[in-house]
Parts: structure tokens; sequence; C-alpha cells
């Protein structure tokens, strides 16, 4: 079976969030179930400076107004497509942001012209290849199904998958014309919504299966409180809607392996994990003592809790436990956090930016990570620190809700146990949470079973592969019916 991804951004070539992460991973999960994958995404600098030995596979002479070019090239076992078209993604700044953390102001153009270059993939234009199904993601591929469905493209099946329904691509009307599309996909079974142009709304309407990344996000984006204006889209298409964990690379994230770990370990050799623990102490100036190393990995933002972080700071170290934060964003919020650092020498240690290295050595050293996310559609953290014997400490929401198992009396005496959950999302139950910890990480031989329980969760992307194997496979046999 061959299939077309498209995806605003892959690892390891360009990253911004965990939507990277999968639209690298995948495709590579699926080579061994005989699914041949090629990936489209954009040609952004970093990405352009990564190609080695690209060749030319199609030439747009108009894009959405600019010419283009489709090259291909593969990457660290992934078949890269890369659209390249300088006037829309040569310039400074994100993917999505500018230099000033604005949007680009061209959004809608620049991935409304990677949907329709996946369209016209779709249809065959790429020279000896054309796929059985097509992947896309997100609101920024999210066109694709539209166009497929306006354009004169072969019937192929589609699926669109939601990585976070809170990013939308939600743009005035007035952009409709530069689309290309005909008049009445301004509608509303197509792209209009509350008389704009929804991308992601579009998409959701038009591909033939919808996925998001856990079963508990997608029964909760049913919901007006997660469902973030789309509920009623998506209950009117939940036949098709597929909730799928997401997996990790587990050869990447390997305690065993791990370059940037200092001391190697395993679930039968977690004593190696002291000096990992040690480096993290020296890293972020703390005290050198037995008192549990909680760490946050995380973006800086109301969505993932991290203003509770701040807030219940200095109560961390008041009762004694340490705390670590590694990420960036709200200004609000960063200074907050390096306020209580300050407030808090040898207690509390904060690191403003991005630190993929870093982030591996936390979940190496520390003891647990904090993740309490308001909402998290599947979550990859988590999934990292069950990897390293880093114990989960996670709202019970979404993908947190599925992975992590909590640590009741019931769970502890099956030894089944992985982790740490609470609810509601608020500072006084994630502070319980924490002392709970606090108290279960008192009895060694019950922490480490928590950490060795949590080791031996299948986190790798084999059986969620397998899952989407099997839709593929639904969707194009009855496409060939």
């Amino acid at each position: 079976m061959k299939v077309l991804s498209v995806s605003s951004e892959v690892f390891p070539l360009i990253k911004t969030g965990g939507l990277a992460d999968v639209a690298g991973a995948l495709p590579i999960a699926l080579k061994s179930f005989g699914i041949e994958t090629k990936t489209l995404m954009p040609g952004y600098p970093a990405v352009m400076k990564l190609l080695q030995n690209p060749a030319v596979r199609l030439e747009f002479s108009d894009l959405l107004g600019q010419p283009a070019r489709v090259l291909e090239a593969e990457h660290q076992g992934l078949d890269i497509l890369v659209l390249d078209a300088p006037a829309y993604y040569d310039r400074p700044g994100g993917p999505y942001l500018d230099t000033n953390g604005k949007d680009h102001p061209d959004n809608w153009r620049r991935f409304a012209a990677l949907s329709l270059a996946g369209s016209e993939i779709a249809a065959g234009l790429l020279p000896g290849w054309r796929p059985d199904l097509v992947h896309a993601h997100d609101w920024q591929s999210a066109m694709v199904p539209v166009y497929m469905r306006y354009y004169p493209t072969p019937e192929l099946p589609s699926i669109l998958t939601i990585h976070n329904i809170a990013f939308q691509g939600q743009f005035g009307a007035d952009i409709f014309p530069h689309l290309r599309l005909p008049p009445h996909a301004f509608a509303t079974e197509s792209i209009e919504y509350y008389g704009t142009v929804g991308f992601l709304k579009g998409g959701l309407q038009t591909a033939t299966a919808i996925t998001t990344v856990s079963p508990s996000y997608a029964d909760e984006i049913l919901t007006p409180e997660f469902g973030m204006g789309l509920e009623g889209v998506i209950a009117s298409r939940r036949d098709v809607l597929h909730g799928i964990v997401n997996g990790i690379d587990a050869d990447i994230w390997n305690p065993a392996t791990d370059p940037v770990v200092h001391t190697h370990y395993g679930p039968t050799t977690l004593k190696n994990r002291a000096e990992n623990r040690r480096s993290i102490e020296e890293f972020f100036h703390l005290d050198h003592d037995d008192a549990p190393i909680f760490c946050v990995i995380s973006r800086l933002t109301w969505q993932k809790g991290m203003d509770l972080v701040a807030s219940a700071a200095d109560k961390v170290a008041a009762f004694g436990g340490k705390l670590v934060v590694l990420g960036s964003g709200e200004a609000a919020l960063e200074g907050a956090l390096l306020a209580a650092a300050h407030r808090n020498p040898g207690r509390i240690g904060v690191s403003i930016g991005y630190n993929e290295p870093m982030s591996h050595l936390m979940q190496a050293g520390c003891d647990a990570i904090i993740i309490p996310s308001r909402f998290e559609p599947c979550g990859l953290t988590q999934l990292y620190g069950l990897r390293y014997g880093c114990v989960p400490i996670v709202a019970r929401t979404g993908g947190l809700n599925d992975t992590v198992i909590d640590a009741n009396h019931a769970a502890l005496a099956a030894k089944v146990a992985t982790g740490i959950q609470f609810a509601p999302v608020n500072e006084e139950s994630m502070l319980q949470a924490l002392r709970r910890a606090m108290h279960l990480y008192a009895d060694q031989k019950v922490w480490t079973q928590l950490q060795k329980q949590g080791m031996k969760s299948d986190v790798s992307w084999e059986k969620s592969a397998e899952r989407y194997v099997v839709l593929y496979s639904s969707l194009v046999s009855k496409g060939m019916t």
C-alpha cells in the first residue's frame, strides 16, 4: 500500500511540538507492515539545509500565485517530498510565527499551497507514483481532502488526524476567492464556518475518516468543553471518528542506549540513575540531598497548566520537594517561574528555552514528571517518563488518562500502577498528587515498583501503527468496491 502523508513539520527535520514526532515516527513504524509512505512538507530554510542530493520530481508554475517545485530526498529512513516554494517558506522565524512571535500574515496561503500540492500528488501528478490513501495532519494540511473533493481527483480515501483541536486555521472570508475553489465550496458542509473560512473545519467535513491521538480525546472533543466550537461537526461524523494513541520512537528514547544519558540503565539497574540525578542537581544548582526531584518539560502555557506549577512552586519546596523546569512560552509564566527559583535557591531550578538533550537527561535523572495539562490530546512527555522510570504525575484528561495507570490502593496491590493521576485540574488537586508522590517516594520499594511497571509499558509505535494499518486497509478496500 502507498500512502501520502502531508504535515507542516516532521522530526528530525523540523519540530515545534508532538505533531512532528508523529509525522516522523509513524511512517517508519508502518514500514514493517509493508506500507510505503511519502511525506510532503514545506521547504523551510532549516529543512532545505538538511536535504542531501534532492531530486526535482514536480514543478508548478503557479501554485496559488507562486512558482514551486517538489523535491524528493531520503532522510534518516523517511521518504520526504519537500515543497520548495521560496516565496512561502524561505523567510526568518519559525514554521508558523515570524521573528516577533506573530503569525505570518499569509499563513492561509502558505498552507493552502501545501494542501493543494498534496491533492495534486494524490491525483497522480508525481511521475511514476500514485498513493492509495492520503493522510493529512492538523489544520495546516486539512485542506488536502477539501481540494481532493472539488478537484478532479480520483476517489482516493483520505484521513485527517487532529493533534490539537484548539488550532483550527480560521481566516476571514476575503481569502476564499484566492483559494481557487468553486463558489459552492463556501458552504456549511465544507469550509464555511460562521461566515469565515475554516481549514480544519473543511477537512473534518470532507475527509473519509477522522482520527485523533487518543481514545479519551476522541470522546472529549464531542463535548463543548473540549470541542472548541467544532463539537457539532465532529458529532455529525462520529461514525468515522477513531481514537488511536500515539507511540514514541523506542530507539531514540531508550535509557539503555541514549547518548546524552550519563549512565545507562534499565528496569533491573535503576540504581544507575543516581549519576544522572547528580547531573540534574548540578545543572540546576540544586541541593545534593535525598528529596525527590519533580520536573516539568513543557511549553509554558495555560493549556499545559503551567500557571498551576508557577503558583504551587513555593509550596513544593516548602513540603520538601525539589522542582526543575525546562521550557519556554508565555512571558508572564516564564517570569513567575524564574522568580520562584530566585526565592528558593537550591530547591527550584528553571531553564528557559528548548533543549532536546537536556529533556532526555531530565527524564533519566529526575524522579517524577508533572504534566498538569487542562487538555492533552495525547501527550508524549508522559510516555518518555514511563520509558525512563521518571514517574508521571498527570491530569486525568485525554491521552494522559489513557496511558498512565493511577497508583491507587488496588493498582498498587496488583502491581500495575505506573504513575499518579489527579482531577479536577487545579492547584489543590495537583498539590495533593505531589504529596501522594512524596509519600510513595518515602517507601523506595513501592517507588521502584512504580518505576519498573512504567518501564514495562509498551509505549512504542507498534500497536498504534497496527491500528492505523487496519484503518488504512478498510478505507482502501471500501474505495475499491
